[in-house]
């Protein structure tokens, strides 16, 4: 019911899981690899438009940073509810010290992240790209923040592990067109190596093709060795070949138009990546602890990415799923809203306190609450109070459509009726429609300039923090949508998995 457009996008959302597209493309063991033209030049083999008009002003104006990942272990994924990722918790850092809300932006299959980022659907791409000159034909890239070595990596059903490139001859190995693995690869066929190349669909990132090797669709590919170092923590049948390619630098892609968009970024990356007079890469703390939490230790991750847990875990956003559906359903709320609306108040802790005294799952304020603030601490009365002020604050604007309607009630969740209030008298003051977010937006963010506020009959609003409450939770119940979409396709390759690929022995003991 909410935000249908929305939704409609984010539900192609399917078509992108890693697992689902081995179901679509990966079940004829006996199909030929497509080849290569020999006459590929290094052109960017596809058509991107100009980029639109929008540097960090604009972003920094509307609020919110548009990051386009992809959904894996190393980029982007959803863990007990919550937002993490090795990407993602980077980008996180740069929003937060810009003050800029952090949206997601997955690529559906029919998408290509140089067009949305060029359309200005997305702001930059954040995926583990190295950098590259087909790639720098239509984008520009920032400073790099990391180093990675391409290996080759070969299905243990090739029975032999390669120990040069020479011992490949013949064995077909499995790259996106559009990849650095590609162009590398290229570059060591035109050098005289036996190299065979089997193009593979430009929506299945890494992890995804290394799913595949493990389960003996494809036999070799290519992967950077951070990649193939956490998936083979969660893949059996993954046998590492020889290095071809050191030390390359891996970057955030932006448009070719946004100058101070790519200085601000480069100031932030020069904090956590640079090298020294020894040409000796030196991280930040914050760095080094997300490669050792996504790449190198990161066993957490490992099982959640693993087949038996998603099998066991299907349609799972949260600990409170169950609790959260039952109250939702007696209240006639959407429990997935319901469920962003928790993480984004508490992050699903019971014991959280905030620092306006607003306590537990639904961050409840006890003076504004029927029951005791010790009760308020149990998940279930947390969470039926949450929900019981979420319904009254939809009914106080029930004549409105229904993204307005629930864009109103969470900003009158987070500032308070009066401050809502305020923004639409303002909102008319402005002979502005008052009943549409997108002004109301507007008027909250004036409501922090005392000519504003000192006329407003509740005083001083930090809009700015509602504006970016409202968006984050919009754009999670986004996300939640399109990962239930994808976790109900996966679970429904991974049941009849075991039957066609030995699936039960991906799972690492």
């Amino acid at each position: 019911m909410l935000i249908l457009r929305q939704v409609r996008r984010v539900i192609s959302f399917l078509f992108i899981g890693s697992v689902l597209f081995v179901l679509v493309h990966g079940c004829d063991r006996s199909s030929e690899p497509e080849q290569i033209n020999e006459d590929v030049t290094s052109t960017f083999p596809y058509e991107v438009g100009d980029p639109i008009e929008k540097d960090f002003a604009e972003i920094k104006r509307s609020g919110v940073l548009r990051m386009i990942t992809s959904y894996s272990s190393g980029s982007y994924f959803l863990h007990r509810g919550i937002q993490v990722g090795f990407e993602y918790e980077l980008l996180r850092a740069f929003a937060r010290e810009n003050d800029l809300a952090l949206e997601v932006v997955i690529p559906t299959q029919d998408e290509s992240p140089y067009e949305l980022l060029n359309s200005g659907r997305g702001d930059i791409i954040a995926a583990n790209y190295s950098i590259t000159s087909e790639r720098r034909e239509v984008v520009d890239f920032t400073r790099p923040y990391n180093l990675v070595d391409q290996l080759i990596v070969v299905s243990d059903e090739v029975g032999f592990q390669p120990e040069s490139i020479h011992d490949l001859e013949g064995i077909p190995i499995s790259v996106r067109r559009n990849s650095s693995y590609y162009v590398r690869l290229m570059e060591l066929k035109e050098e005289g190596f036996p190299i065979q190349i089997n193009i593979l669909p430009e929506d299945m990132d890494t992890e995804s093709v290394l799913f595949q090797i493990a389960n003996g669709q494809h036999a070799a590919t290519v992967a950077d060795d951070n990649i193939f170092q956490a998936s083979n923590k969660y893949m059996d049948g993954l046998v590492m070949g020889p290095l071809i390619a050191e030390q390359d630098t891996v970057a955030w892609a932006i448009r070719k138009n946004s100058p101070d968009f790519e200085t601000k970024l480069n100031q932030f990356l020069y904090k956590h990546f640079r090298f020294n007079e020894e040409g000796v890469p030196k991280r930040s703390a914050l760095l080094n602890v997300l490669r050792r939490k996504y790449f190198e230790e990161g066993t957490q991750i490992s099982n959640y990415f693993s087949p038996e847990y998603q099998t066991e875990q299907y349609g799972t956003i949260s600990p409170y799923d169950n609790l959260i559906k039952e109250i939702a359903d007696e209240f006639g709320l959407d429990w997935v809203m319901l469920t962003a609306i928790a993480a984004q108040e508490s992050k699903f802790d019971p014991k959280s306190i905030s620092w306006a005294g607003a306590v537990g799952i639904m961050q409840v304020l006890p003076r504004f609450s029927d029951v005791s603030e010790d009760s308020l601490y149990i998940p279930e009365v947390n969470i039926r109070e949450g929900a019981k002020i979420l319904s009254e604050h939809l009914e106080h604007y029930a004549y409105l459509d229904s993204t307005n309607q629930w864009s109103f009630a969470l900003a009158t969740y987070n500032a308070g009726l009066g401050h809502v209030a305020d923004a639409r008298r303002l909102s008319i003051d402005r002979n502005d429609n008052p009943n549409e977010w997108g002004s109301i937006s507007e008027s909250l963010l004036m409501l922090m300039q005392r000519k504003y506020y000192e006329n407003a009959r509740y005083g001083f609003c930090r809009g700015i923090e509602t504006v970016k409450y409202v968006n984050e939770i919009m754009n999670r119940y986004n996300t939640y949508m399109a990962i239930l979409t994808m976790a109900e396709g996966r679970r429904n390759y991974l049941q009849g998995a075991g039957t066609i690929f030995g699936m039960q022995s991906i799972r690492k003991p």
